[in-house]
């Protein structure tokens, strides 16, 4: 009967899927089947965006990674019919997509739900924009971005606008940075031609297979249980220190167990210890929430759009961090957020932290766990996360865990432990500042590395090693970087154990040895170097870019003064 089912259901071209879209629909393609995802958008427990970012592409590789078994079944409730061959990536709506409505032999827009097709895709579909112009709007064109792109996406500049009109002439050193970085990317990984990048996949996705067999895939406990002895010892540690008064020492065994419990809660948001969705959830809410004062369905939220559209300065909020870092000239433009859905405005202040941000890199990271406590009460407050389905309970079991923990480390600890307000502000510093590292060891593995949109037909894997390096270090010390020196292996394999990761480390550099692409891996100190180095490269550029505001604006001037 299933068989049957699934017979009947319709084969669509590109041209009927391209309408779909056009319409508002929320179209996917996996595994050659299409998927309607408009009734899961307001479930889906990583958040509407993660989905929205692969509207009218091929996400099959993007679902492997991130989803359970269990996950990918459920999704066929939402299948509606098929594709035949190869699929060609639309560019998504959230990105600036543009998009036709479908038409019928005689011009008449069709309403599609399954209306069925065996043509090949028509070759004047909807084409990928260049990944710095976009082509000029085509009859019955209907652009899905919202007004607000227009001012800040630096891919919809003209230069032809900047040869004619001088107001455009600042861009002209942004445009000819990006067009460098392209061609130094095109020239470095493998071509985007299709049978290139078919084999890519291909040889992934065996890799993967490959690594399931093994048993990378399953869980390590006998790890896990040293991991909470480790806890259990930081936590005593902890507790006598604050009990005799020891201040510091207790502050620093207190941040030392948040960073240590970080690593733990990264693992349960991919699901990666019972691989059950509900317990692990459960077990990042305690351990982020109630032990840590962080919103793990949050950073859920914001980390699956990393994982998609990683280092993509519209789009992946894990490296928008304006006014205080730029790590891309396209920055200088004042582009638009599709996560924040805001302005990233290009302002005095940005010029001026910018400009230092070289220097100022290693402090703000010491208060950068301030920030995600305001992020989290934002996502919380604003009930960001999904309000129905099977994470709808999430959101209230996180608020218990919030005042729990202001309850315990706010009253208990600042406020009824330690009975001077210098020494409370020294606790509450010293047991922040003690977390940076972590905060150096997420952006390690992503600011060094390439910011370059190549467009719509790079694949899955190949991008991810393009954006992501690993950092290099003994075994010994891996229990101090809880998995994330292994970022390029996370990112290519999320739900894999960090445990695993460094058995997994040498099949994953045979795979890009055997695919052509550069696997990238610094020492830690190196890794520390090469982010200082793009920061201060970024400032250097941020200085070059508004001495050529300057002398646009004299021009300007003196432009104005002749003309009466």
């Amino acid at each position: 009967m299933d068989h049957s089912f699934t017979r009947s259901k319709p084969t669509f071209s590109r041209r009927q899927i391209e309408g779909l879209i056009h319409d508002g629909r929320n179209i996917i393609i996996v595994d050659g089947k299409v998927l309607k995802a408009d009734a899961w958008l307001p479930y889906h427990p990583g958040g509407d965006k993660a989905i929205k970012h692969m509207v009218g592409r091929d996400a099959t590789d993007e679902i492997n990674a991130l989803h359970s078994l269990e996950a990918k079944q459920f999704m066929r409730k939402f299948e509606i019919g098929k594709i035949e061959g190869r699929w060609s990536n639309f560019l998504p709506p959230i990105q600036g997509g543009n998009f036709r409505p479908y038409k019928d032999e005689v011009g008449h827009v069709v309403e599609q739900e399954t209306e069925s097709s065996n043509d090949e895709s028509s070759n004047d579909s909807t084409a990928p924009p260049s990944p710095i112009f976009e082509p000029a709007d085509t009859p019955y064109t209907r652009s899905r971005r919202p007004k607000a792109d227009s001012e800040s996406s630096l891919s919809s500049s003209s230069s032809v606008a900047a040869d004619q009109d001088p107001s455009f002439a600042e861009l002209s050193f942004l445009d000819t940075r990006t067009k460098q970085e392209i061609r130094l990317d095109s020239a470095k990984y493998p071509s985007l031609d299709p049978l290139v990048q078919d084999e890519v996949v291909e040889r992934y996705r065996a890799l993967y297979q490959r690594l399931w067999t093994e048993g990378l895939f399953d869980c390590n406990y006998c790890a896990y249980a040293v991991e909470c002895v480790r806890y259990t010892l930081l936590f005593i540690l902890f507790l006598t220190f604050l009990h005799y008064s020891y201040y510091i020492p207790s502050a620093i065994c207190l941040g030392l167990l948040w960073h240590q419990l970080a690593f733990t809660v990264h693992d349960a948001g991919h699901m990666g210890i019972t691989h059950h969705f509900q317990l692990d959830t459960c077990i990042g809410i305690v351990v982020a929430d109630f032990l840590g004062g962080l919103s793990v369905c949050w950073w859920k939220r914001n980390h699956n759009v990393h994982h998609i559209v990683t280092n993509s300065t519209e789009h992946d909020p894990d490296i928008q961090h304006m006014p205080f870092f730029a790590i891309s000239h396209r920055f200088f433009s004042s582009l638009r957020s599709t996560y924040y859905d805001k302005i990233m405005t290009y302002n005095s202040a940005a010029l001026v932290f910018v400009r230092a941000q070289h220097y100022l890199y290693y402090p703000l990271l010491c208060v950068g766990r301030f920030n995600l406590y305001v992020q989290s009460w934002i996502f919380l407050i604003q009930g960001q996360g999904p309000r129905k389905g099977a994470a709808r309970w999430h959101r209230w079991l996180e608020i218990a865990g919030q005042i729990f923990f202001w309850t315990w480390f706010g009253y208990g600890v600042l406020y009824r432990s330690i009975p001077t307000n210098g020494s409370r502000l020294a606790y509450l510093l010293v047991s922040h500042m003690i977390t940076a590292p972590l905060h150096v060891q997420i952006t390690l593995s992503h600011f060094a590395m390439s910011t370059t949109d190549l467009g719509v037909h790079e694949s899955f894997p190949q991008k991810m090693l393009r954006t992501t390096m690993d950092v290099a270090c003994p075994a010994w010390l891996d229990f101090v970087h809880g998995g994330l020196q292994f970022q390029a292996i996370h990112h290519l394999y999320p739900r894999m154990p960090r445990h695993n990761l460094r058995q997994a480390q040498k099949l994953v550099v045979q795979y890009c040895e055997e695919v052509g692409i550069p696997y990238a891996i610094y020492g830690f100190v190196e890794g520390n170097k090469e982010v200082i180095g793009r920061l201060s490269d970024v400032a250097k550029q941020a200085r070059i870019f508004e001495e050529c505001r300057k002398v646009v604006a004299e021009r300007g001037v003196f432009a104005d003064e002749h003309s009466h």
